[in-house]
């Protein structure tokens, strides 16, 4: 499934099922709750970590449509946009970026 669709039917059962779809602030808070439940899935080595992942990105989608984002065109730009940057490791291992952009 591509992010279009997925952004498109979050949306969609958000305002089936009368979820928030006007509060960005409670959305982010909500986003970030699924992050940590996430986190400790995958802490735990639980199994359900799949589906914590899919419940961040179907509420990152549908912050994206609330707030009237092509999440599907953003992505695309910030990969192409990544993929010209350029990292070195400074004396810690950490990779600092070199260029500009």
């Amino acid at each position: 499934m591509d992010i279009t669709t997925a952004q498109k039917l979050a949306w969609e059962n958000k305002n089936l099922k009368g979820f928030n779809t006007t509060d960005t602030a409670l959305e982010f808070g909500l986003l970030t709750a699924e992050v940590g439940e996430a986190f400790t899935a995958w802490r735990k080595g639980l199994p359900d970590l799949g589906e914590e992942l899919a419940d961040v990105l179907l509420y990152l989608v549908a912050l994206a449509e609330m707030n009237g984002v092509d999440l599907d065109s953003e992505v695309a730009r910030k990969i192409e946009k990544n993929t010209r940057r350029t990292y070195e490791r400074n004396e810690h291992g950490t990779p600092i970026r070199t260029s500009a952009e």
